[in-house]
Order: C-alpha cells, then sequence, then structure tokens
C-alpha cells in the first residue's frame, strides 16, 4: 500500500471559492454534490479522490458535465473523514476505514436513488480512489459508461471482468498506475472486442493532475480540460 501520490497536492477545502451552480442534499443515505436537473434522462456518478467530494476543482467539473445536459451526483462516500494535508494516519490506516470496496457498497444505494427519478442511462467517472470505485461497478453493470482517471488500486484481473464500455485516462508521471501498467489494462480490453475501450495516456502530468492540477501551470490546465473533454465525449457516447 505505498504511493505517496494519492496524497500529493492536495486540494484547498478552505479557498472559499464560491461559483458552484450545484448543492449539497442527501441521497441513497450520503449527503451529495448535486449539480444539473433531475429531469434529465443521464446522469453521471463522480467518484472523488481520498480528498473527497468538497474538492473545489471536482465540483467545478460536475458543474461542466452538468452544463452538457447530466444530472450529477458527487457523493461523500468517505462519510465526512477524507485524507487531510499532514494527516497524522498513514494512507495504509486510513484505507482499511475507507477501502474502496466499501464505497462500491455505497455507491448501489446512490444509483438506486438515481434511479428512482426515472433516470434511464447513468455512467460513472472515478478519479484515484474512485476508480477502483467505478470499475466493480462496471463489472456488475450497475452503470452503462465508466471512466478511470488516474486510478489507484485497480489491477489488470479487473479489466478482464468489465460489462461496460470503459475509458481509461492516465498519466505519464505516475507511481499508482504507470503507464506499464495502463498499457496492460489497454491489451486486457483489446482481448474483449464485446466491450468497446478507450485508453490514453497524458505526455507530462502527474498522477491526480485531472482534478488537483495547478491554476498557473499552462500545461497542466490544458491537459485537465483534454481529460474532461475525453471524459464527457465518452458519457456522450455511451449514454444516449
Amino acid at each position: 500500500m505505498s504511493g505517496p501520490e494519492c496524497c500529493e497536492n492536495p486540494p484547498n477545502l478552505s479557498c472559499g471559492c464560491g461559483g458552484e451552480a450545484g448543492h449539497v442534499q442527501q441521497l441513497g443515505g450520503f449527503n451529495s454534490y448535486i449539480s444539473g436537473s433531475a429531469d434529465s434522462p443521464r446522469a453521471v456518478l463522480l467518484v472523488s479522490d481520498v480528498f473527497g467530494y468538497e474538492a473545489p476543482k471536482l465540483r467545478k467539473l460536475a458543474d461542466k458535465v452538468a452544463a452538457a445536459g447530466f444530472y450529477v451526483v458527487v457523493p461523500d462516500f468517505l462519510r465526512g473523514d477524507p485524507r487531510v494535508p499532514n494527516d497524522e494516519r498513514p494512507l495504509e490506516v486510513w484505507i482499511k476505514d475507507h477501502g474502496p470496496d466499501q464505497g462500491f457498497e455505497d455507491a448501489k444505494p446512490v444509483i438506486e436513488a438515481i434511479k428512482s427519478k426515472g433516470i434511464t442511462k447513468i455512467g460513472a467517472a472515478g478519479f484515484c480512489w474512485g476508480a477502483k470505485v467505478v470499475v466493480e461497478l462496471a463489472k456488475y453493470a450497475y452503470i452503462q459508461a465508466a471512466v478511470l482517471l488516474h486510478p489507484s488500486f485497480v489491477a489488470v484481473d479487473d479489466m478482464h471482468a468489465v460489462k461496460v464500455p470503459i475509458s481509461i485516462l492516465g498519466a505519464e508521471i505516475d507511481r499508482r498506475s504507470p503507464p506499464e501498467l495502463v498499457k496492460q489494462f489497454e491489451m486486457a480490453l483489446n482481448a474483449k472486442p464485446e466491450v468497446d475501450a478507450f485508453v490514453k495516456i497524458f505526455p507530462g502530468v502527474a498522477h491526480g493532475w485531472s482534478v488537483r492540477y495547478n491554476d498557473e501551470d499552462e500545461v497542466a490546465v490544458k491537459s485537465a480540460q483534454g481529460s474532461h473533454q475525453d471524459m464527457l465525449g465518452w458519457f456522450e457516447k455511451h449514454l444516449k
């Protein structure tokens, strides 16, 4: 369970950024950031990294997806206990209370709550920790499309079991899912022609870049925007 990258570059939760288009409400038993209209026939579940659902850039991305016509839900699967900068608990200790397997179980009632609104097409995107949650959902077709961004805890065997269209967006500089591992994911998916798959490695960026980029770094911002467009395009394609 090594890999400090999971916890590098934490978001600033006290920035008072404002400007959020959505709101927080209970859904499926979890506090969730909700953006977009529940009248949409299409929904996207965004599953956070270890820093949780309050991360401003994650919520900004939720608003961007909602603006494209989706009902977007970002649940607090970390139950009010995200990783914080200089957390005294080692990641190995924290993860025992916040395993992605628990996130997978927690996602089920949230998906049912989304369906109860009459929404029939649901996609999910997972970031780092959240990618493992999403790949589990993709194995049992709880969702219709999946996107993994700089995944953590994901193994090649997971790819063998995926049942829905899946896109994997990796980083060139990533010890959690290095390009060599992402290529193995791609090979496993290529052996399953019945499952549509798209795999891309973004050059010059590090683990977490899609939601933890530095606003002053033009290359990082552009790469993050590129990953957002790829994610959105995948959902547009498969949640018709």
